[in-house]
């Protein structure tokens, strides 16, 4: 046993630890725990915890159900939520089938597999999410429009600001966790949040995440209000996002960095953009899963809705940040169109994907967008080269299942039950009468 696994084994005891949560994520993105006694983990350590896989969104058939959580004691930390007395920690698992091998369905593994590629080329995958998210009052009822905590605008300060408030105790309580925060503050919707995590490793990054919508939902509880990360709540207000400033390092050295050229960009660094350009359509299916995540994509705002670049240019998909142009390691780009209710784990693995294949290939980066792309007519869009992102959920599926990129980066079994399972919600969602149809023709047909 290593050093790691002796340092939680230890702190279960001083700690005074009853219960230990073991997290891991399925297909869609959902956290799944199964809870152990402290007794059982140096147990689970050495062999991992038995579950059945086919009951888990994406993880096997009835056939080959068992399966094994192997608990990563990098991961350990206390669940400060749980309150006084005994304490309960949890940690994150990679997901194993019987013989040893890795379970090709656990969507960490993908990540850990993508980053692997990386790694053998020399680099370092690093992101840093800025998490947009609303906060109501109350559960929301079915069919019943959300009532915001607030009607304050970005960046207000309001006194006695539930949201203010919110963000406080959500913040101590993910520091707590080890999770650095960077900067935090009132987005453009009512009710609207922003909490922006501090540049990590990827695998780091995506666990954080996982761990931080957890976070936001307990603190939103206690308070007796309601978080969601749904990216667009409502028709005439700001969608969620998830903005994710990305970079490569080489060791210690911003692989993206190169002093003298066009905004400080590497040629890895533009072979990169141009490769997240060129597959951008076909990641779409994954960095926005849902129905709805395509109702923010096309409404406006700052969420883009074509394949575009530029610096400092905030109506571009990707775009080139200039905060610390003279700062080597500061250099990296930001892709706008994720949003925070995707898998944090196959997101990152496609993005990578993405980005590795223009490099790999050496990709040209398009002629940079200048232009406010909003702003543009069709016909300009067209003169410009700039083609759009998919419009809805089922033209993402289309390109995606035509993805070679797409199958190689998730693997085949993650890859045909995404798939599947997001034609199924495409064929539940155009299947339902909505309240727009209600009430533009009932009145009148």
């Amino acid at each position: 046993m290593g050093k790691q696994e002796d340092f939680v084994l230890r702190a279960l005891e001083e700690r005074d630890v009853r219960f230990v949560r073991l997290w891991f994520t399925d297909v869609l993105g959902y956290l799944k725990s199964v809870s152990v006694a402290p007794a059982e983990l140096e147990g689970a350590f050495a062999e991992g915890i038995g579950f059945d896989g086919s009951a888990i969104e994406g993880f096997a058939r009835v056939t080959e159900a068992d399966m094994l959580a192997h608990p990563d004691p990098s991961t350990f930390q206390l669940l400060p939520w749980r309150g006084e007395g005994p304490s309960t920690a949890r940690m994150f698992c990679d997901i194993g089938m019987p013989d040893g091998s890795p379970s090709y369905a656990d969507p960490r593994f993908v990540l850990k597999r993508t980053l692997q590629k990386a790694a053998d080329r020399g680099f370092t995958f690093y992101t840093h999410p800025e998490i947009e998210f609303y906060l109501f009052q109350g559960r929301p009822g079915m069919g019943e429009e959300p009532v915001p905590v607030d009607r304050s605008g970005y960046f207000d300060h309001t006194a006695q600001s539930r949201g203010a408030d919110f963000r406080r105790e959500a913040i101590a309580m993910l520091e707590s966790m080890g999770i650095s925060v960077e900067f935090s503050h009132h987005e453009g919707g009512p009710g609207q949040q922003e909490i922006d995590l501090r540049y990590a490793d990827a695998l780091s990054t995506a666990d954080n995440i996982m761990t931080f919508r957890t976070v936001v939902r307990e603190v939103a509880l206690s308070q007796g209000i309601w978080a969601s990360f749904m990216p667009k709540p409502f028709t005439t207000h700001p969608g969620s996002g998830m903005h994710t400033h990305v970079s490569l390092f080489e060791g210690d050295t911003n692989a993206f960095f190169e002093a003298g050229a066009e905004y400080q960009l590497s040629k890895t660094a533009r072979h990169f953009i141009a490769g997240i350009m060129r597959h951008a359509s076909e990641i779409t299916c994954v960095t926005n899963q849902w129905v709805n995540s395509y109702k923010r994509l096309i409404g406006g705002s700052e969420a883009p809705s074509y394949i575009s670049w530029g610096h400092n240019n905030r109506s571009a998909m990707v775009r080139v940040p200039m905060y610390k142009p003279s700062k080597a390691q500061s250099t990296r780009i930001e892709l706008r169109s994720i949003d925070a209710a995707c898998n944090p784990y196959l997101a990152f693995a496609v993005i990578l994907g993405a980005g590795m294949k223009g490099l790999e290939e050496e990709y040209e980066l398009p002629r940079e967008a200048e232009d406010n792309v909003w702003s543009l007519n069709d016909r300009e869009r067209k003169a410009l080269g700039l083609e759009q992102l998919p419009k809805n959920l089922n033209d993402a599926i289309k390109i995606a299942e035509d993805s070679e990129l797409l199958a190689d980066t998730l693997g085949e079994h993650v890859y045909e039950f995404f798939l599947r399972n997001k034609r199924a919600e495409w064929e539940e969602y155009r299947g339902q009468v909505s309240a727009f149809e209600r009430d533009r023709m009932l009145p009148v047909i």
